[in-house]
């Protein structure tokens, strides 16, 4: 039986895609992970995790593990919209709903607005699980650059006014991570931020604005999007993952209601009660803000000793971004295939993600690579960049 001749012909176009998770090789026992955008593991709170989960059985009992599942969920969501309101974002409570992670959130997003027929803006690179996302529903991308500065807004702005004036559709939405991007690390400045939002207004489009590193500044932090929207067309999506555990699943959109109320209706419950009442019992207790301070500190710790060791070990030939926060360092290694090199890197112990992964077209992507400086200590961070080092050293 050809099961599938069954498959709807949105799903048969889906599946003519790279499978998720394409970009993750198998990785080779005791290899340096500068792939990995994980937390730091000393710095997850397994310990108040466990309490969390004992407390909140002691004083609920089954309740937490039934389809309903516990009152902390409400509570959550306030906590959230506290950090949301501390953060100038003025949420009303049916503008928050509450996500199995930022990448239902964005799911979500694509199912309620997005058609075969839709225009969709991204940046160039991008979030490649996003992109795969996105690729589930339509075909027509547009791709903006981004330079150290994040989003090129005058080059999306020309992009808009050519095909306005040519009759060609619109973009519905734009995708972007302004705030220390994935994987550039790179963050849009205030400048380009209120560009944005003008564009948004003139040529009638939404921007879905994805902050799961927001919080990880090294500095000052950024006006999010949605702290200057007065419009309503920033849906912005967060996440627990970075500044928490990204296992627990807890992530969130902040949109008008009109759009809340389509997506919750379409999630219907495909939740995680009992993470997210343990994820409420965790924030009761936790200073998050002493938490987010300690992170950043260490963070920005471990990027210092990523750069040094760029600096120090590749040739003049390789070129990176500085980050001011987040989780990555974005390298070009000029003339070189990096999906190609990812074969010896991986031979010598040492794994990244080739740039092909971020980008519409894979070509565009070829001579860069992304290097994580948040899971690996940073013994392994200037062991690994010792043996790109010299894997790059090699073709020379």
């Amino acid at each position: 039986m050809n099961m599938e001749s069954f498959l709807s012909n949105n799903i048969k176009a889906a599946l003519k895609n790279d499978p998720p998770g394409e970009w993750m090789p198998a990785l080779p026992d005791k290899c340096i992970r500068l792939s990995s955008g994980y937390p730091e593991p000393s710095l997850v709170p397994t310990e108040q995790i466990k309490e969390s989960v004992v407390s909140l059985l002691d004083m609920e009992k089954d309740l937490p593990l039934h389809y309903l599942g516990s009152s902390q969920i409400d509570k959550l969501k306030g906590h959230i919209h506290q950090r949301l309101t501390e953060r100038a974002m003025g949420v009303q409570e049916d503008e928050l709903l509450l996500t199995s992670g930022a990448s239902q959130a964005i799911d979500l997003i694509a199912r309620i607005l997005i058609d075969e027929n839709c225009v969709v803006a991204l940046e160039a690179p991008t979030y490649m699980e996003a992109l795969e996302i996105f690729q589930n529903y339509t075909e027509q991308f547009i791709s903006i650059p981004v330079d150290e500065l994040g989003l090129q807004t005058e080059k999306l702005e020309e992009m808009l006014k050519d095909r306005n004036e040519n009759g060609l559709p619109l973009p519905r939405l734009l995708y972007t991570i302004p705030t220390f991007q994935n994987p550039t690390g790179t963050t849009m400045t205030k400048e380009r931020r209120k560009h944005v939002i003008e564009l948004a207004d003139q040529y009638n489009f939404l921007i879905v604005e994805d902050d799961a590193y927001g919080e990880l500044s090294f500095d000052q932090p950024s006006i999010p999007l949605k702290a200057l929207d007065c419009e309503g067309r920033v849906l912005h999506v967060g996440s627990l993952s970075k500044v928490v555990a990204p296992g627990m699943r807890i992530g969130w959109v902040s949109a008008p209601a009109e759009l809340i109320t389509a997506m919750n209706w379409f999630k219907k419950d495909l939740d995680h009660p009992f993470s997210q009442a343990t994820m409420a019992t965790y924030l009761d207790k936790a200073d998050l803000s002493e938490r987010l301070n300690t992170l950043r500190t260490t963070y920005e710790s471990k990027c210092g000793v990523l750069l040094s060791a760029l600096e120090q070990y590749l040739p003049d030939s390789v070129s990176w971004y500085i980050p001011k926060g987040g989780y990555f360092v974005w390298v070009k290694v000029a003339g070189v295939d990096t999906s190609t090199l990812l074969t010896q890197a991986l031979n010598e112990g040492i794994s990244y993600v080739p740039g092909k992964y971020f980008y519409l077209q894979e070509q565009e992507g070829m001579s860069y690579l992304r290097l994580s400086f948040s899971y690996a200590s940073k013994e392994e961070i200037v062991e690994g960049v010792r043996k790109l080092a010299k894997v790059i050293g090699g073709l020379e």
